[in-house]
Protein backbone atom coordinates (compact mmCIF):
# COMPACT_ATOMS: atom_id res chain seq x y z
CA UNK A 1 0.00 0.00 0.00
CA UNK A 2 1.28 3.65 -0.69
CA UNK A 3 -0.29 6.69 -0.04
CA UNK A 4 0.54 9.83 -1.94
CA UNK A 5 -0.34 12.95 0.41
CA UNK A 6 -1.12 16.59 -0.92
CA UNK A 7 -1.50 19.29 1.87
CA UNK A 8 -2.94 22.80 1.23
CA UNK A 9 -2.85 24.44 4.71
CA UNK A 10 -5.76 22.27 6.50
CA UNK A 11 -7.19 20.56 3.75
CA UNK A 12 -5.25 17.25 2.99
CA UNK A 13 -5.76 14.79 -0.04
CA UNK A 14 -4.77 11.25 0.33
CA UNK A 15 -4.42 8.78 -2.19
CA UNK A 16 -4.64 4.98 -1.73
CA UNK A 17 -2.42 2.73 -4.03
CA UNK A 18 -2.60 -1.16 -3.84
CA UNK A 19 -4.90 -2.99 -1.43
CA UNK A 20 -6.03 -1.82 2.29
CA UNK A 21 -6.06 -5.29 3.38
CA UNK A 22 -5.18 -7.04 6.99
CA UNK A 23 -1.28 -7.20 6.19
CA UNK A 24 -0.75 -3.43 4.70
CA UNK A 25 -3.40 -1.83 7.47
CA UNK A 26 -1.83 -1.71 10.30
CA UNK A 27 1.52 0.23 8.69
CA UNK A 28 -1.25 2.41 6.88
CA UNK A 29 -3.12 3.21 10.44
CA UNK A 30 0.17 4.45 11.85
CA UNK A 31 1.00 6.30 8.79
CA UNK A 32 -2.85 7.80 8.57
CA UNK A 33 -2.51 9.18 12.34
CA UNK A 34 1.05 10.78 12.39
CA UNK A 35 -0.22 13.48 8.98
CA UNK A 36 -3.77 13.98 10.69
CA UNK A 37 -2.59 16.75 13.13
CA UNK A 38 -4.23 20.08 12.02
CA UNK A 39 -6.84 18.67 9.02
CA UNK A 40 -9.77 20.00 9.14
CA UNK A 41 -11.10 18.55 5.45
CA UNK A 42 -9.54 15.49 4.16
CA UNK A 43 -10.01 13.59 1.03
CA UNK A 44 -9.16 10.02 0.76
CA UNK A 45 -8.90 9.38 -2.66
CA UNK A 46 -9.49 5.64 -3.51
CA UNK A 47 -8.82 5.71 -7.90
CA UNK A 48 -6.00 3.56 -7.53
CA UNK A 49 -7.56 1.39 -4.42
CA UNK A 50 -8.06 -2.16 -5.64
CA UNK A 51 -9.63 -4.00 -2.47
CA UNK A 52 -10.40 -3.16 1.14
CA UNK A 53 -10.79 -5.80 3.70
CA UNK A 54 -12.62 -5.71 6.86
CA UNK A 55 -9.61 -4.56 8.98
CA UNK A 56 -9.48 -1.33 6.13
CA UNK A 57 -12.93 -0.73 6.74
CA UNK A 58 -12.16 -0.43 10.50
CA UNK A 59 -9.44 2.21 9.73
CA UNK A 60 -11.81 4.15 7.88
CA UNK A 61 -14.41 4.27 10.62
CA UNK A 62 -11.23 5.28 13.14
CA UNK A 63 -9.69 8.22 10.50
CA UNK A 64 -13.61 9.74 10.34
CA UNK A 65 -13.77 9.45 14.13
CA UNK A 66 -10.57 11.59 14.40
CA UNK A 67 -11.79 14.24 11.93
CA UNK A 68 -15.16 14.95 12.75
CA UNK A 69 -14.43 14.71 16.51
CA UNK A 70 -11.97 18.12 15.56
CA UNK A 71 -15.27 19.30 13.87
CA UNK A 72 -13.34 18.17 10.42
CA UNK A 73 -14.83 16.80 7.32
CA UNK A 74 -13.99 13.61 5.48
CA UNK A 75 -14.83 12.58 2.37
CA UNK A 76 -13.87 9.41 0.42
CA UNK A 77 -13.75 10.18 -4.00
CA UNK A 78 -12.87 8.33 -7.07
CA UNK A 79 -14.37 4.75 -5.70
CA UNK A 80 -13.62 1.91 -7.99
CA UNK A 81 -16.77 -0.29 -8.72
CA UNK A 82 -15.12 -3.35 -6.61
CA UNK A 83 -14.62 -1.50 -3.59
CA UNK A 84 -17.90 0.29 -4.25
CA UNK A 85 -19.18 -3.13 -3.60
CA UNK A 86 -17.72 -4.09 -0.53
CA UNK A 87 -18.16 -0.53 0.75
CA UNK A 88 -22.33 -1.16 0.04
CA UNK A 89 -22.31 -5.13 1.36
CA UNK A 90 -21.05 -4.08 4.34
CA UNK A 91 -23.48 -0.33 4.71
CA UNK A 92 -19.99 1.71 4.61
CA UNK A 93 -21.91 3.64 1.82
CA UNK A 94 -24.85 4.92 4.82
CA UNK A 95 -22.43 6.29 7.18
CA UNK A 96 -19.24 7.43 5.20
CA UNK A 97 -20.03 10.47 2.47
CA UNK A 98 -18.57 8.49 -0.61
CA UNK A 99 -18.62 10.32 -4.32
CA UNK A 100 -17.86 7.69 -6.45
Amino acid sequence: MELKKTRTGDQLVVEFCGRLDTYSTPDTEEEMSGILGGVKHLELDFRELSFISSAGLRLLLIIQKNITGKGGTMVITHVDQEVMNILTVSGFDKILKIIP
